[in-house]
């Protein structure tokens, strides 16, 4: 992609994740390899009757499925926008992201299948060891993260200025978003306010009586792939105000991120039952 112009992405879906395999195939085959667990949670899910924090056994691998490969997908795109001189030091990153997602995923479906939390569970030494062994490996990915964030700001992606601060930016409130999981983490639940469980928003399970930590942590994930967009977009459309616009926006996510983490730090739902 020139440097200059606005990024020419292949046309169909196929051409896209055939240009991302030749990209970054470390990312792009563990994005497949979570469609399949994707497929094998959605396909478990209507014959387990099983129930863990209030919903269904196998929703949260399906989510965390769908979730993570998003993420590695966007990251492997947004990456190979770098310079050559900088592909070296995306294939270690790449490695390391793609082993962290591996082990997650892997901590996820192992307690679904036994009928218990993958987080915040220490009923017992074994659940202990893995959520423990989840927290190192989340840990991982964020000092990754960290390591993109620099390589992104260290050298040009390609595209226009619009779409390029929109990579920056957006990598900068993701590496938020990871943080705001570290908090959870810290306070050994997702809730602010009452234990984990009870009523929350349908397939999602937030809470709607207390304050919960997920919706920042979500919105904050997902600036990997809005924020980005925005810049892309506003590189097509208005070229001459994109960069303005595109720190405009990413800013006005920042307060939202920030406004729901606050909203549920005051113990007060997203949307109250």
């Amino acid at each position: 992609m020139p440097a200059g112009n606005t990024p020419r992405w292949p046309g169909t879906v196929t051409d896209k994740l055939r240009h991302l395999y030749h990209a970054n195939p470390v990312l792009s085959l563990v994005g497949w390899l979570h469609v399949v667990l994707l497929l094998l949670a959605l396909a478990l899910l209507p014959f387990d009757g099983r129930v863990v924090t209030g919903l269904a056994v196998w929703l949260k691998p399906a989510k965390f499925a769908v979730s993570v490969t998003l993420y590695v997908w966007t990251l492997g795109w947004l990456l190979a926008g770098l310079p050559a001189r900088a592909q070296r030091a995306v294939r270690g990153l790449s490695w390391g992201v793609g082993l962290s997602m591996v082990v997650e995923i892997g901590c996820v479906f192992l307690q679904a299948a036994r009928g218990t939390s993958s987080h915040f569970n220490n009923a017992s030494l074994f659940d202990g060891v893995v959520f423990g062994v989840m927290g190192l490996f989340i840990l991982v990915n964020t000092l990754l993260t960290v390591w993109a964030v620099y390589l992104v700001w260290r050298h040009r992606p390609a595209g226009p200025a619009g779409y390029v601060w929109g990579v920056r930016l957006g990598l900068a409130l993701f590496l938020v978003g990871s943080v705001l999981g570290g908090m959870m983490i810290h306070l050994n639940q997702h809730t602010v306010g009452t234990p984990d469980g009870g009523p929350g928003l349908p397939g999602l399970g937030w809470s709607t009586r207390a304050g919960d930590l997920r919706p920042a942590h979500f919105l904050g994930l997902h600036s990997l792939q809005l924020v980005p967009l925005l810049g892309w977009a506003l590189s097509r459309w208005l070229p001459r105000r994109a960069v303005l616009l595109t720190w405009l926006g990413a800013a006005l996510y920042a307060v939202a991120v920030a406004g729901l983490f606050a909203l549920a730090l005051r113990g007060v739902p997203l949307l109250p039952a």
